[in-house]
């Protein structure tokens, strides 16, 4: 059911590219931009794993640094399938975690001090098996086409508007002007907001594996709840484009408003435990 969502949405965003590319920049304006923006994501997503190490000050760890983690991440990757994954930990307070890497074998997981701090066994169980279960369904790759074609949008949205306002845009052939503005100004806002939802169904669907990697829903369930309050009490120090990486959203504030729930990139940690409960183990 997941892959299905995500595949619509990002069916859905490819179409609205294609849309806005013909209506803005037409066909080979689209094009263009489309492989200016993919070649702008593309060094982020090939070298993910060592920046995201960076801006979370985390450090590598061998079997004999933390021998329990270290055993724990190899039990369960097995269960999931996958290659053994490097595995850091970062020196942060919070209770977080994150996966990157741009392919199975070079993948990493990392959870924070203040998660390993935080969590008993099967909550962490539950942690690094969501994190895992990033890393098999391809989740860094999904995410980096939907940020290049939602960067598109902004691309081609941008050249309009600012074509529109110093009256160098094109001509009759793409319509009248005032509307050409509009969908300039809202093109990049629907954009994200469907960037976001692919973003929010990776969670669900991390979620989902991860209990069936376990054989069990309730530590994760744990986890979570425990994870948003602490998030909510204990301030992260990183930065926030690495944010969307974190199990859960680090610089997490209370309860989420309409407009925050839909550019959201991470479901509220309510409705998470919920759809947990309806996973088929």
């Amino acid at each position: 059911m997941q892959i299905a969502k995500v595949f619509g949405l990002m069916t859905a965003l490819t179409l609205f590219l294609v849309f806005v590319g013909q209506y803005i920049g037409g066909s080979q304006g689209a094009v263009f931009f489309f492989i200016l923006a993919m070649a702008m994501n593309f060094g982020t997503y090939w070298f993910s794993d060592k920046a995201v190490l960076r801006m979370y000050k985390a450090k590598v760890i061998g079997p004999n640094d933390a021998p329990e983690l270290f055993r724990m991440v190899d039990q369960l990757r097995q269960n999931a399938g996958l290659p053994m994954p490097t595995v850091a930990i970062a020196p942060q307070a919070q209770p977080n975690a994150f996966a990157t890497g741009r392919n199975k074998d070079h993948a990493v997981v990392c959870v924070t001090i203040g998660l390993m701090n935080l969590l008993n066994e099967k909550e962490l169980e539950g942690v690094i098996a969501h994190e895992l279960a990033h890393i098999k369904h391809r989740h860094m790759l999904v995410g980096t086409l939907a940020a290049g074609l939602a960067g598109t949008v902004a691309m081609l949205a941008s050249i309009a508007k600012w074509g529109v306002i110093l009256g160098t845009g094109r001509d009759n052939e793409r319509g009248n002007p005032f509307l050409l503005l509009i969908m300039a100004v809202i093109a990049p806002i629907v954009a994200v907001i469907i960037q976001t939802a692919i973003s929010r169904q990776n969670e669900f669907q991390a979620d989902a594996t991860a209990a069936r990697i376990v054989g069990d829903r309730r530590g994760l369930q744990s986890a979570l709840r425990r994870i948003q309050a602490g998030a909510e009490r204990i301030p992260m120090h990183v930065n926030p484009a690495a944010a969307h990486m974190a199990i859960i959203n680090p610089f997490a504030g209370g309860a989420l408003n309409a407009l925050e729930r839909l550019t959201s990139t991470h479901p509220p940690t309510a409705d998470r435990i919920a759809a947990l409960d309806q996973v088929e183990l």
